[in-house]
């Protein structure tokens, strides 16, 4: 098996075969070997090796200033994208919605307010909006929950009669995505989304173990202090091992969680042990989004000193006859979003986005009406109706197919696009940041390389672009399915290649 080293000794000796001639004192020297058909071999000879002998490659790189291909290993096949998928989505939702696109949430409520009474019920009219989140609010993701706030002391309101209810959802089908592994949804990455979501879907709770053994545990929840809702806690507090005896089993903090989503709201349950003056901080997917949103605000309004009588009811649904809008908000622009999208591989972002397509674009926020605004624009791009299966917005599904081909048109269209140096902008960029930020440190691909990486269980993908050492911008994608080895055997195999790319003077098509 190739280590990394011998991998990169590989790529050196095609680089001098590009660059120099080769000869001896009594022969004529030979001609430089094109960059390209050096470049060619290199790639042939890195994905033909026994390793990936069960493994099936997909491999497109395109010069797009010339029209050449300068690599196409099966680019007219299907594989399955992983996060992959998210190019897609970013592209269409740059292009559909623009840079400028802004969610809006509204709250609505009676129009008459006496002696600091809102008679009936507070409603929130939610869009998706994917930015009360710590990442989007500027390390605070209650922050914009507490202006909405302000905006109701500002009316004059104290005490709110009835309920704190959502309004009639814009996204009106399942809150997860199609095919999505059950045995995952407790786990942040598969965190269900509505149209009122909240930090991402995830939420940070913190066990602290006491002060001696068997002493209770204290338990914290962020960002907001009320969500989620607490079940049975079963976590103890053991006593720390000092003796470190050969055999004997060491003491450690273990704490595992469970979701009933069976009442009214989830409740998470806690079980394990914390060791003396230690702590562990898990986190949990919040299973239901818009109650956990609706939590959130109701704790932000008491915060500002408006107390709602009725409490909040997550599963009903208000009837907004005759109301109005009492406070708004708009979200930062979509360009300010995709980078939180892109790069972390954001999978909740995706499927807001999907979902905000179909509803923009056809009045319907389903994820059906998502994937027909996607699909007419892959065609519409030049997109070969056989090269894309698509699923949901954010490659979780194992059901989402896409050919190199069909990547690969769509990074030159969105290219050729006006909002071009957003989407590029927003894409993890080699050894700096986002998923790839370990990536070809100390190589010519450093702070070069723009991509998106893709995993699941037997796939591993990256494509995005990269710039020759003559200046071209190049387009690449290279999907890895059925692997048997590691993803990092997979990375160093797509990792070499870039880097070669990025180090060469491509000269010419030949």
């Amino acid at each position: 098996m190739r280590s990394i080293p011998s991998l990169f000794v590989s790529l050196s000796l095609f680089t001098l075969a590009a660059c120099q001639p080769v000869g001896g004192p009594s022969t004529r020297p030979a001609p430089a070997i094109a960059p390209r058909v050096a470049f060619r071999a290199l790639a042939d000879s890195l994905l033909d090796d026994r390793r990936f002998r069960s493994a099936n490659w997909g491999v497109l790189v395109v010069d797009p200033s010339t029209g050449d291909t300068l690599y196409s290993r099966n680019a007219g096949k299907l594989f399955m994208p992983a996060s992959n998928q998210k190019l897609i989505t970013g592209a269409v939702a740059l292009a559909r919605l623009g840079g400028d696109f802004r969610y809006e949430t509204r709250v609505l409520g009676s129009a008459s307010v006496r002696d600091g009474i809102l008679p009936g019920d507070l409603a929130v009219l939610g869009s998706g909006d994917p930015s009360y989140t710590d990442s989007l609010a500027g390390g605070d993701a209650m922050a914009p929950l507490r202006a909405l706030a302000d905006s109701l002391t500002a009316r004059g309101i104290r005490e709110v009669a009835g309920r704190l209810l959502r309004a009639a959802p814009v996204f009106p089908d399942s809150t997860l995505g199609f095919g999505w592994a059950w045995d995952d949804l407790d786990y942040g990455y598969s965190a269900p989304v509505d149209a009122l979501f909240f930090n991402e879907g995830i939420a940070r709770v913190t066990i602290v173990g006491g002060a001696t053994p068997g002493a209770p545990v204290t338990v914290r929840t962020a960002p907001a202090r009320t969500v989620p809702a607490l079940g049975p806690i079963a976590v103890t507090t053991i006593a720390r091992d000092t003796t470190r005896t050969n055999g004997r089993a060491v003491a450690r903090t273990r704490v595992e969680w469970t979701s009933d989503v069976r009442g009214v709201r989830p409740l998470l349950s806690l079980s394990g042990q914390v060791i003396t003056g230690d702590s562990v901080t898990l986190e949990v997917a919040l299973r239901h989004p818009s109650g956990a949103w609706l939590d959130a605000f109701a704790e932000a309004l008491a915060a500002r000193g408006i107390h709602v009588r009725g409490g909040v009811e997550p599963n009903a649904i208000a009837d907004t006859t005759g109301m109005i809008t009492l406070a708004s908000r708009q979200s930062p622009p979509l360009r300010e979003i995709l980078p939180r999208f892109e790069k972390p591989s954001q999978n909740q972002i995706g499927e807001l986005l999907f979902k905000t397509l179909g509803r923009v674009e056809t009045g319907s926020g389903t994820a059906d009406s998502g994937r027909a605004v996607v699909e007419r624009q892959l065609l519409a791009w030049g997109a070969d109706s056989a090269g894309f299966a698509v699923r949901d917005g954010s490659g979780l599904s194992r059901h989402d197919y896409l050919a190199p081909e069909t990547i690969v048109r769509v990074l030159e269209a969105i290219r050729r696009h006006p909002e071009f140096r957003t989407f590029y902008d927003a894409l993890p960029i080699a050894g700096i940041d986002g998923t790839i930020r370990n990536r070809m440190r100390g190589t010519p691909a450093l702070g070069n390389v723009r991509a998106k990486t893709g995993t699941l269980d037997k796939a591993r993908a990256l494509s995005g672009y990269v710039t020759s050492a003559d200046g071209r911008l190049l387009l690449f994608s290279m999907l890895a399915n059925n692997h048997v080895v590691s993803n990092a055997e997979v990375e160093r195999v797509q990792d070499a290649l870039l880097v070669w790319l990025a180090s060469n003077r491509l000269g010419a098509p030949r």
